[in-house]
């Protein structure tokens, strides 16, 4: 199979240039100014942009056990819709993913029905209770990427150093969702003015800041590789700064509805807006998009986590925390971010496909010569509606349901195969 795109701009060396792009098989094998060989399918890209697929380190896709929310199917669809050939899947599923057994019912179903690639996350901890180390020597002959409880935080900081020192031990990282459930409570939405506002409780920055700072230093004592997950306030990303400074292996990721959005969007009692950690101040979604330009921040992962209607229409206080997230990520981020000329293309591109490529040891994440065909094609002019009929999500809970943005994603190619594709622009010969 040999597919030709041709009239694009495409992403080389963080600039975009005119090139043609020849894919045979699996691989990228020619990049020219003008590609005249033949080719099984050739793909029109003028007037758009070819970049590399985008790698999701941190995603849900509720199977097994809660199919009603998404599936690997419907999943992947949706991320091969957002321009994404590789997803990293989070163990808290039912059952949770703390066996070898969940880890090969997952990469089977993906490697026979998935639209993308998908990597798996095993749970720190059996069941993610905080309690006792998981099983990391299988689960890591069976492919596991790293091990987190996300969804969870491991309090006890005993635990949580034998985890990473076994994660050590078999080159796993450890991903860490940072709050301490004492100071986080009960909490609802960022604490300060909103919480007060809407009478709804506040988890502080504070909650998330505690245990990241903790977790450097047990991290750094150990040597072991840690990551901390959605990270969302000026002084959590100030402490991994320091910590790079000081040489800690620690590298951290940000949402695009962190970066897009802060408590403001809380206000109507919308509880697509509600998500864990929760919306924060603006001075922090400023600190996340400066963490982002000087590199603080490596990567943008979606956190997508897919939620029925049923359960996000109820009351504020009983609706589940998540954001839906693959659909949306970098229409929103080109929307209020790239097209306002607040961050450069380039820093979104590398933090959403280079970076978690080379975290995860891909030979993918860059348009080059020998690398993986992994990669979309963009039209950053082009309009999408976000809604039900749209969607390909079994869930349809994000804050941007039923309104528009700019950044369409035409064409999702995985290692040579057409995953997604918007509009008939293809020609097959």
């Amino acid at each position: 199979m040999r597919i030709l795109i041709t009239n694009g701009k495409a992403f080389i060396n963080n600039e975009l240039v005119q090139k043609d792009i020849l894919i045979e098989d699996k691989k990228i094998v020619k990049i020219a100014d003008v590609i005249e060989e033949s080719a099984d399918t050739v793909i029109d890209a003028e007037g758009k942009v070819v970049l590399p697929g985008f790698v999701d380190l941190h995603a849900h896709l509720r199977d097994p056990g809660q199919n009603h929310k998404e599936d690997i199917v419907t999943g992947t669809a949706a991320a091969a819709k957002g321009g994404f050939t590789t997803i990293c899947a989070m163990p808290n599923t039912f059952p949770i993913v703390d066996s070898i057994a969940t880890v090969e019912y997952i990469q089977r179903k993906a490697a026979d029905l998935g639209k993308c690639k998908v990597k798996v996350i095993g749970a720190m901890t059996k069941g993610s209770q905080g309690i006792e180390i998981s099983e990391y020597a299988t689960m890591k002959e069976g492919g596991i990427v790293a091990v987190s409880d996300d969804g969870g935080c491991v309090q006890n900081a005993k635990i949580a150093q034998n985890c990473m020192k076994y994660a050590y031990n078999f080159g796993l990282p450890v991903i860490i969702h940072a709050e301490d459930y004492n100071l986080a409570g009960t909490g609802l939405v960022n604490a300060g003015r909103i919480s007060s506002q809407l009478g709804l409780g506040g988890i502080p920055g504070l909650a998330e800041e505690i245990i990241i700072s903790r977790d450097i230093m047990l991290a750094e004592d150990i040597g072991v590789r840690l990551h901390i997950a959605h990270i969302s306030t000026a002084k959590g990303i100030e402490l991994v700064r320091n910590a790079k400074a000081q040489g800690v292996a620690i590298t951290t990721e940000v949402t695009p509805h962190h970066i897009t959005m802060n408590e403001d969007a809380v206000y109507g009692f919308d509880t697509n807006t509600k998500v864990k950690p929760p919306l924060r101040h603006e001075k922090d979604r400023l600190a996340c998009i400066a963490g982002l330009k000087d590199g603080t921040i490596d990567y943008i992962a979606t956190d997508h986590a897919p939620h029925s209607d049923y359960e996000k229409e109820k009351e504020y206080d009983i609706a589940p925390f998540g954001i839906n997230g693959f659909e949306t990520a970098f229409a929103s981020i080109n929307t209020f971010l790239i097209k306002p000329g607040v961050i450069d293309l380039a820093i979104i591109v590398n933090a959403m496909s280079d970076k978690p490529a080379q975290f995860l040891g891909l030979n993918c994440g860059k348009l080059k010569e020998g690398y993986l065909a992994d990669l979309n094609i963009i039209d950053l002019e082009g309009v999408i509606e976000i809604n039900s009929e749209t969607m390909l999500s079994k869930s349809i809970n994000t804050p941007y349901i039923n309104k528009s943005l700019t950044g369409k994603v035409e064409y999702t190619i995985c290692e040579g195969r057409i995953t997604w594709q918007a509009e008939q622009l293809a020609i097959s010969n």
